[in-house]
Formats: C-alpha cells, sequence, structure tokens
C-alpha cells in the first residue's frame, strides 16, 4: 500500500517555485529519489546548472547541455575529490550540494566480514561526512546548502536492516552536531525519507523481491517534497506527513511499535527462507 500520494499538478505549480538559477550537485543521481530531483531541476527554464554523479551514471541519457553527467565512486576519497574537481571546473561556484547517494544491505547480522561493514559506512555515512568538509573548504565563506538525505530508520530501527540504520542513525547525529558548528554562510537540510517505490528495497535483498517496510511513498512525491523544503530552507524535511504522527503514537504506546516490529521480523523470516532455498539450489547446481 502506497500512502500519501496526492501531489497534483495544480498544487505544485501553486506552491512550489522550485530552485531556480543555481549550480547544483547531486549525488546517487542516476535511480531512485535522485533520479527524480535530478529531472526536476533539469529543465533548461530554471536556469540551474547540475552535475549529476553517481556510479551508473551511463544509464542516463536525453539531458540538455545545462547538465553534466559524471561518473564517480563517492563512496571513497578519491570519487568525492573527482566530483568536486569536477563541480569547480564545470559549475564554478557550488549554490546547493545534494548528498543522496546511498545503498542499504537487507539481512540477519550475525556474521563477520569487516569489508562489508566498512562498506556501507563508507557510502552512507563517511562519504557524505567527508563531503561536508570538502563542500565548506570549496565555499571559502560564500553561501552554498548543503543536503543530507538520511532516512526514517535513522529515527527509528527496523529487523533486518541493522547496518543501514546504524549508517542513518550516524548520519542524523553528525548533521545534529554539526548544525551547532557550521558557519553562517552554509545551510544544512536533512532529509528524512520513508520507504521509497523504487528498486532500493531489492537491490538491498540481492534481488531476492520482499517488499517494502510500511508506509510506502512514490519517489516523484519524495522528490516534489524534498525540492519544496530545499527551496525554503527547511532544517528538517520529513516527505511523509504521517511518520511524525507514527512515531510519536508509538513512543507513547510501545505495544503499537511491538506489532509493527514483529511485522518486519515476520518479513524478515520469509526473506531468510527464500535466500535459504535459493542458495541450496546454486550449491545444488554447482555439484551438478
Amino acid at each position: 500500500m502506497v500512502v500519501d500520494n496526492k501531489v497534483t499538478e495544480f498544487n505544485l505549480r501553486k506552491k512550489m517555485k522550485h530552485l531556480s538559477g543555481k549550480c547544483i550537485v547531486i549525488t546517487g543521481a542516476s535511480s531512485g529519489i535522485g533520479k527524480e530531483v535530478l529531472d526536476r531541476l533539469c529543465d533548461p527554464a530554471k536556469k540551474n546548472r547540475i552535475l549529476a554523479c553517481s556510479r551508473t551514471i551511463e544509464k542516463l541519457t536525453g539531458y540538455d547541455k545545462n547538465v553534466t553527467l559524471f561518473n564517480c565512486d563517492v563512496s571513497t576519497k578519491e570519487g568525492v575529490d573527482q566530483m568536486m574537481e569536477k563541480a569547480e571546473q564545470v559549475l564554478g561556484t557550488i549554490d546547493v550540494l545534494i548528498a543522496n547517494a546511498g545503498a542499504p544491505y537487507y539481512e540477519k547480522f550475525d556474521y563477520v566480514n569487516w569489508e562489508r561493514i566498512q562498506n556501507i559506512f563508507n557510502l552512507n555515512t563517511i562519504s557524505p561526512i567527508y563531503t561536508y568538509t570538502k563542500y565548506l573548504k570549496h565555499l571559502n565563506g560564500r553561501e552554498g546548502h548543503m543536503v543530507f538525505t538520511i532516512s526514517a530508520m535513522g529515527e527509528m530501527a527496523i529487523p533486518g536492516y541493522t547496518l543501514y540504520a546504524a549508517t542513518k542513525f550516524a548520519m542524523k547525529g553528525f548533521q545534529e552536531a554539526v548544525r551547532l558548528e557550521a558557519p553562517k554562510n552554509l545551510k544544512l537540510t536533512a532529509v528524512y525519507p520513508v520507504s521509497t517505490a523504487t528498486n532500493f528495497f531489492k537491490v538491498g535483498a540481492g534481488e531476492i523481491d520482499v517488499g517494502h517496510p510500511f508506509p510506502i511513498q512514490k519517489a516523484d512525491v519524495v522528490a516534489e517534497r524534498m525540492i519544496d523544503g530545499i527551496e525554503k530552507a527547511k532544517k528538517h524535511i520529513y516527505p511523509c506527513r504521517v511518520f511524525k504522527p507514527s512515531k510519536l503514537l508509538m513512543n507513547t504506546i510501545p505495544p503499537i511499535k511491538s506489532v509493527y516490529w514483529g511485522i518486519e521480523k515476520k518479513r524478515l523470516k520469509r526473506f531468510l527462507e527464500k535466500k535459504a532455498a535459493l542458495d541450496l539450489k546454486l550449491a545444488e547446481k554447482i555439484k551438478v
């Protein structure tokens, strides 16, 4: 069930100015929320110039000259450095930097694997923190705006997403502390999407379809409300309007949260059963 998706064209024209005349960097731009944000800001009539970054940027075609597509891996220091160098080359000053790249694992966290843990923290946590420092240096006192796509799981964890939630809780803590230190020339916005109807969760589950945690929003709605919030320089954006009331209700009446977690535990159990069956089939094929 997809909730809270009534965003009509009339209401958007009435409510939203959209960002215009800006130099913008977007990471994770080749799919999901990142692509939806890109598609709404790239209209040449808005006079934005955009550097769209992704490890799979080759999937994107058909954009006008105001959009530069750049392939880079921002989970590495070298990738972030290359992105910033490219941005300075093609844009000059970066007015808005949207640190949107991120990826989940869907699993039971019961293994020993330093590299796997490091990889998800590199992309979801270390990269946006390092990007913040690079952006601060780039601005050198000029006005700028940095946006962190965090997650509703940065405020409430869900079974199956232990490491992902850990990376997002870390980002929530980072943005909370760093905005107390940030200079006045830099605006900071944190975005907390709930489950979004993309291939995000299927990718995290190794292409096993496990469905989405409730509630679910369409990516275009998340992008519209995200852009609206950035335009208004909101400190925090909650694209799903039922998330905060639901969280308050769960904290006030803990058994409701227990029921919700129970549903998600059953989802994880079904996933583990499917994965075990697929692993068994694969092992049998290898024997043959």
